[in-house]
């Protein structure tokens, strides 16, 4: 008998993680593929997280539409951190006679190596791998193969660009999220309040509906990226969510009462202070990092923390964004994030000077302040 093994958080399960197994079934001629949601995963810290039973209805929700899966909450009932050389061990043991298959995808098999005992991984199951938004792992696939010396699978599948991530995120913001998931799983997710923060739906009605896009994209950026500066999920989209929620409040607005803003700010740069007030007074955001992200946003400053760079580049280099070189930054950013923080900044700098428009002291600051560091 030939079985596979699917393990994930599926936080939540979405369409392709649905394809992925169907697609496993018919490649490798499974007889049966078990879904294996992890109880606490060891990759994904700091995320916002569905509770296990929550996870673990989802799954057996959106996998009932394949004969040969079966949901198993084998690592949810060990609790703790789950780790898939633990399960790998258990189902070699269950099934010593048979084909076994660890499913993953090409993003996973990049990380591989710093898995928990990957070599016991391979001991019980054969890696069958499977691209995702068309990335080449051929190089991936020989030079973990050899490293083991086990043979790696791809079994053909190259699915489309989805992310837990981007549900998440497009949940926390109220967004439709029904061409993600399964029908059965949006309405699961809508029905339970899952990964909703609907203390930063009521931006959306200050922004106009091009402004409330960009902030969409700035979220999912800083979401998808939020791992480079070791931010937390829900501070990352709350923090972009909010970012310009002041952009179009005339000073007699109340949700700017009692704010007085600093001597010589330039136009373009006032509602970064103003959103931070708005944030903090109508919002009832009371943390000091994601206020000090809104607070910076546009002008940066000397010594920004984590947060505060990942939310000036998130509204610097969302996929909206099309200004010359920022592609240029985008690739950047993904081998050298403080890197395309040092340029990004120039970047400006240059802007402003070639323009003839202010130079905010912060920016320059800022500047002079991760120059140095570069050095």
């Amino acid at each position: 008998m030939k079985i596979a093994i699917y393990g994930g958080a599926f936080n939540p399960v979405h369409n392709e993680h649905v394809n992925i197994a169907r697609a496993a079934v018919e490649a490798l001629g499974l007889d049966k593929i078990f879904i294996v949601p992890t109880n606490i995963s060891p990759h994904k810290g700091g995320c916002m997280t569905a509770r296990a039973g929550d996870r673990l209805k989802m799954c057996r929700i959106a996998f009932a539409q394949i004969p040969q899966a079966e949901v198993d909450d084998l690592e949810i009932r060990r609790g703790g951190v789950s780790y898939s050389y633990v399960t790998c061990r258990r189902f070699k043991k269950l099934f010593r006679d048979d084909e076994i298959y660890f499913i993953m995808g090409g993003d996973m098999l990049k990380s591989f190596l710093s898995w928990k005992e990957p070599a016991e991984i391979m001991k019980c199951a054969t890696l069958a791998v499977c691209r995702r938004g068309g990335e080449d792992i051929s190089r991936d696939i020989r030079e973990c193969g050899a490293k083991f010396n086990h043979e790696i699978i791809d079994f053909g599948y190259s699915g489309g660009d989805v992310s837990s991530t981007a549900v998440r995120t497009l949940a926390a913001l109220g967004e439709d999220i029904s061409d993600l998931v399964p029908k059965e799983i949006a309405k699961f997710i809508k029905e339970r309040n899952l990964y909703c923060l609907p203390e930063v739906w009521g931006v959306k009605k200050l922004l106009t509906k091009e402004r409330w896009e960009h902030t969409v994209r700035v979220a999912l950026f800083a979401a998808a990226n939020r791992k480079k500066f070791g931010v937390f999920e829900y501070d990352a989209i709350v923090a972009a969510a909010l970012h310009d929620c002041a952009k179009y409040l005339g000073e007699d607005a109340e949700e700017l009462k009692g704010f007085i803003p600093p001597d010589g700010v330039p136009a373009p740069v006032a509602h970064q202070y103003s959103g931070a007030y708005v944030a903090e007074h109508t919002f009832k955001i009371k943390d000091e990092n994601i206020l000090n992200a809104i607070r910076y946003h546009t002008s940066g400053r000397e010594n920004m923390r984590p947060l505060e760079k990942l939310i000036f580049l998130a509204d610097m280099l969302e996929e909206g964004r099309t200004f010359k070189g920022v592609d240029v930054l985008r690739r950047k950013f993904q081998k050298d994030a403080d890197g395309c923080l040092y340029a990004a900044l120039k970047e400006q700098l240059d802007y402003l000077e070639s323009t003839g428009k202010p130079v905010y002291p912060l920016t320059r600051r800022a500047f002079e302040y991760i120059e140095e560091e570069q050095k």
